[in-house]
């Protein structure tokens, strides 16, 4: 069975271990472990149970305006500044399809699929280093070779950056956007920090360290600002709702007028829908998530700083990247074979090799399932 390029294949697993699929304990899908909520799940059985389930029996809407007037409420934007897709992954193919003759800076390491959507359109990919040998990758690298003719040149960028959980400052992004002639912001892993609402947005010289932001540096409040820039969110993540593949962007309707062009009528399923009103509206899931996500991050963090030679990145994501002692795919394996469990190899980010591991926030009980794990292979090898 073909190695996966991303998180969260447990079938890839089972094979490994010799047990079924149900039986895998998965840290290698960065999802939240709180969810689905209740409130979600409770709404797609009326939508399923209702004399006339509509969810499932008629086309839905395709210019989607319910669902994108309610993403539009949360973010405080107009709905017309809303593009919603079959998950993120579609969202890339179609900015990948917006820079087709342009040239993408794309900093590196970067999540896999956006080398995929870019190669497939064929743009002219220019990669950045953004792993120095000590410490965190570092935007100020970007300022080195900008041309003063941003004409024919796209940025890429990610934040919580994938894999490191490194947050980027608002206030050091900003100067870029009027560098480049289209950016794209994957805010995939936002919702994982508090203050994402716009009356709760920091101000723009909020925090300094890494360790010292623990607020949403979200650029939709500045879109409007910005119209050559667009921001990519999921919905998955933070509700648990991968198999129902929803996500959505924000920026200036002119990118719709193409994208609309391109993507295929109803990319967008009539349960997803219901989900993601549910969703939004379920504060309570949301304060527990960001109550619980800080304790568990701190928890892992500091098991895995205990393992000797073991050696974690602080993130302000819902993962941690990990530079292992050695081979992270035999360690990968090991947890398989021995332990039922599977975490994620960063083989997809070739700038890390084989000595890296990207480990998702579970239960403290599952976490500690998942040290104990690794500290008997170390004891064993």
């Amino acid at each position: 069975m073909q190695r996966p390029q991303h998180g969260g294949n447990r079938a890839w697993g089972a094979a490994i271990a010799g047990c079924p699929a149900e039986a895998i304990l998965d840290f290698s899908a960065s999802l939240n472990p709180l969810g689905p909520p209740q409130s979600v799940l409770q709404a797609l059985a009326r939508a399923l149970s209702a004399p006339d389930p509509v969810v499932i029996s008629r086309y839905p809407d395709p210019d989607y305006r319910e669902l994108r007037t309610c993403l539009a409420r949360r973010w405080a934007v107009d709905p017309e500044w809303i593009f919603v897709g079959n998950g993120a992954a579609e969202l890339l193919t179609w900015a990948a399809r917006d820079a087709q003759g342009r040239e993408v800076w794309l900093p590196r390491p970067a999540f896999g699929d956006y080398e995929r959507a870019l190669r497939a359109a064929g743009v002219t990919l220019r990669g950045l280093d953004l792993w120095p040998s000590q410490g965190s990758p570092t935007l100020a690298l970007l300022q080195k070779g900008i041309r003063a003719d941003k004409t024919g040149r796209v940025l890429w960028l990610n934040n919580p950056h994938n894999p490191t959980g490194r947050l980027f400052l608002r206030q050091d992004l900003l100067p870029l956007l009027t560098q480049f002639e289209q950016v794209v912001v994957d805010e995939a892993f936002m919702d994982f920090l508090p203050g994402d609402a716009p009356q709760e947005l920091p101000p723009l010289n909020a925090g300094s360290e890494v360790g010292e932001l623990p607020r949403s540096q979200t650029l939709i409040p500045h879109l409007e600002a910005h119209p050559n820039t667009i921001v990519i969110r999921s919905l998955t993540k933070f509700f648990t709702l991968p198999g129902l593949r929803i996500g959505f962007a924000v920026g200036h309707p002119d990118h719709w007028r193409r994208w609309r062009q391109w993507r295929d009528p109803w990319s967008v399923n009539g349960l997803a829908a219901v989900a993601v009103a549910a969703a939004l509206a379920d504060e309570d899931f949301r304060r527990r998530t960001l109550a619980w996500l800080p304790m568990a991050r701190e928890h892992l963090l500091s098991g895995l700083q205990a393992l000797p030679g073991w050696d974690p990145w602080p993130s302000q994501a819902n993962f941690v990247l990990v530079r292992c002692p050695g081979s992270a795919t035999q360690i990968q394996e090991k947890l398989l074979r021995q332990h039922r469990i599977l975490v994620r190899d960063c083989l997809s980010f070739p700038e890390l090799g084989d000595r890296y591991l990207r480990i998702g926030l579970r239960t403290l009980t599952e976490q500690e399932q998942l040290l104990s794990a690794c500290r008997e292979i170390l004891e064993n090898s």
